[in-house]
């Protein structure tokens, strides 16, 4: 089963927002990232939010609530942390997980690949396309749907692509594909 990223299900991706209405293309993770996304949902549920709640009890109890910056403070972090989770738990209730290793066509570039690329000067650079909610550029993860992952997408190994960037374009040329 291919598991590719038909491009015209990123059309409009960046546009839902907290509250809007759902989008009519579907939100990628690869299982890594849906993983991490998991452990801090966990995290937020069982370790931050009972503290939160345990020093807004105490800081309640202490009286006059409306100039305890204790409590008005945690109270703000409290939301904080409740928008957080229902994020989170939206997110991956309405995600496709995808795991990259099951790509049956490791030829060509699609969702969750590892892709190297040789620039103009001949230097070298691996990014993983992965979901919007996956970015970490420092750590070679870009969305699919920047510039670059677009670009990149349904190309095979050996062709070149023209990515146009804010600050100008570029060639780039596919030097390796894998689906680790």
């Amino acid at each position: 089963m291919s598991q590719d990223v038909p491009p015209e299900e990123l059309e409009g991706a960046d546009e839902e927002e907290e509250g809007a209405e759902k989008a009519p293309f579907r939100r990628y993770l690869t299982r890594s990232g849906a993983e991490r996304m998991h452990r801090e949902l966990i995290r937020l549920l069982n370790e931050e939010r009972p503290k939160v709640t345990a020093e807004v009890s105490a800081a309640a109890a202490q009286g006059d609530r409306s100039e305890n910056a204790e409590y008005i403070y945690g109270k703000k972090r409290l939301r904080e942390i409740d928008r957080r989770i229902r994020f989170l738990q939206r997110r991956l209730d309405t995600a496709t997980i995808v795991t990259p290793s099951e790509q049956t066509d490791r030829e060509r570039v699609y969702f969750g690949a590892i892709v190297t690329l040789e620039d103009e000067d001949g230097g070298r650079t691996r990014y993983q396309i992965v979901g919007s909610d996956e970015i970490d550029a420092s750590g070679g993860r870009i969305s699919v749907e920047s510039p670059i992952g677009r670009a990149l997408l349904r190309k095979a190994m050996g062709d070149t692509v023209e990515v146009h960037r804010p600050r100008g374009e570029i060639e780039l040329t596919i030097v390796d594909i894998r689906y680790d």
